[in-house]
């Protein structure tokens, strides 16, 4: 991971922070029926993005686009021509002018009311959205009515950001798919309270897939529940208690990752952070008890800012402690790929680090440690799963799939679909 994408990292989980303070301290569903509906995830790599990238249709005719799927906002968005600030991004910018189903909403209209902040060009008597991301990254721009075409599936009327300024530590792709959990994101506007995603490890050229649909949790997931902030209704929470390394807990009280009274605390899943940010006291355990069990190695150098626990390797060693996540009767055992991580060039980092002083969460489980299995919400039951890719595929398998596309060979090997009940 190069340093400018640590960089965003570190802007990504200072934006997180930010609102949570801002919902602790103060500061529109339409009428779209459920459906089943799956686009391709690839990894942001060859964008030099930490991130991973959908791509689907915008507008009528659809114009194919690039975005990030962020599990940590609510609303999505993308680049707009005519554009007054704009970043570089893969695709052209999308014409608003060229689009028959473009509809700019009304300063009252429901989901424009629903918007924090709201605004209003008043000239026009149309709405106006800014999300600021902290670190000198924003978009501000046209809140409208727009259709999205995901795969086979088109999805009218869904209210997107049509930005006209746009800056900040933003790479390769043309805006944000919201997956958070507020009424304007992408799943709430499509009453769709189910949808999971496969990352692929993230050297990967391959895509794996979002998918949205009533069976987004796998029978052979691990199932934990999402919990509720009343302060904060976009982020995913889950009831972490316990982290164990080399197949000793380490002793940290169950607390530590509640959510207190007043919505600070908990835990995140998150899938626009790379690198897990544990607060201190925890991350210090870790890191300590995993040093315990690599003396075998060369001694442990500091890479960038905040990773402290890196090793001059040609290649990731065998027999290196096992990290796991506990939640109460439940165990995420981790890939030894989803915790020490190739950073540079014969230069391998513990996944974890701390977040910056003052920060309102307990953790944030970033995307190095979701790569290669499939994550599923369900917030209509309160549940979220994860299913390990613990294996590949077998000869009869792969023919089978050659067969069907062969294109989606490596993506299976990658990311298993998913097996239902």
């Amino acid at each position: 991971m190069t340093l400018d994408r640590l960089e965003r990292d570190v802007a990504r989980v200072n934006f997180l922070n930010n609102k949570i303070y801002q919902a602790i301290n103060g500061n529109g569903t339409t009428d779209l029926k459920p459906m089943d509906i799956e686009i391709p995830v690839t990894s942001g790599r060859s964008q030099r993005s930490g991130e991973y990238f959908a791509r689907f249709g915008f507008g009528t005719p659809p114009k194919q686009l690039y975005t990030t799927i962020d599990t940590g906002s609510d609303i999505t968005w993308i680049q707009c021509a005519p554009c007054a600030r704009c970043y570089s991004q893969t695709d052209p910018l999308f014409d608003s002018s060229m689009s028959s189903s473009y509809k700019p909403l009304a300063c009252n209209s429901q989901q424009c009311t629903q918007l924090e902040p709201s605004g209003c060009f008043i000239r026009t008597n149309t709405c106006a959205y800014t999300v600021d991301y902290g670190d000198n990254s924003m978009t501000i721009g046209d809140f409208v009515m727009e259709t999205l075409t995901l795969g086979d599936s088109t999805t009218r009327n869904v209210a997107i950001g049509c930005g006209r300024i746009n800056q900040g530590l933003f790479v390769g792709s043309a805006g944000l798919l919201g997956l958070g959990r507020g009424s304007l994101s992408f799943p709430s506007q499509i009453n769709n309270p189910s949808f999971s995603y496969c990352l692929v490890d993230r050297t990967a050229t391959s895509a794996s897939t979002l998918e949205f649909g009533p069976l987004a949790i796998p029978n052979d997931a691990i199932t934990v529940p999402l919990l509720r902030n009343s302060r904060m209704d976009t982020f995913y929470y889950v009831g972490l208690t316990g982290i164990s390394v080399g197949g000793k807990m380490l002793p940290i009280s169950p607390s530590a990752f509640a959510i207190d009274q007043n919505g600070g605390g908990g835990v995140i899943v998150d899938s626009g952070t790379s690198v897990t940010r544990l607060q201190p006291q925890v991350y210090n355990m870790l890191r300590d008890e995993f040093v315990k069990g690599t003396r075998g190695l060369p001694p442990p150098i500091r890479f960038a800012n905040f990773l402290d626990t890196c090793y001059n390797l040609t290649s990731r060693p065998a027999g290196i402690p096992r990290v796991a996540f506990h939640f109460d009767t439940k165990t995420l055992e981790l890939p030894d790929k989803n915790y020490l991580y190739q950073a540079a060039d014969n230069l391998f980092c513990l996944a974890f680090a701390t977040p910056p002083p003052g920060s309102t969460f307990s953790a944030v489980i970033g995307n190095i440690q979701q790569q290669g299995m499939r994550v599923s919400f369900d917030t209509g039951r309160s549940l979220i799963g994860f299913s390990l890719v613990n294996k590949q595929l077998n000869d009869k398998e792969r023919v089978a799939a050659a067969l069907e596309n062969p294109n989606l060979v490596e993506m299976v090997d990658q990311c298993l679909a998913p097996s239902y009940d």
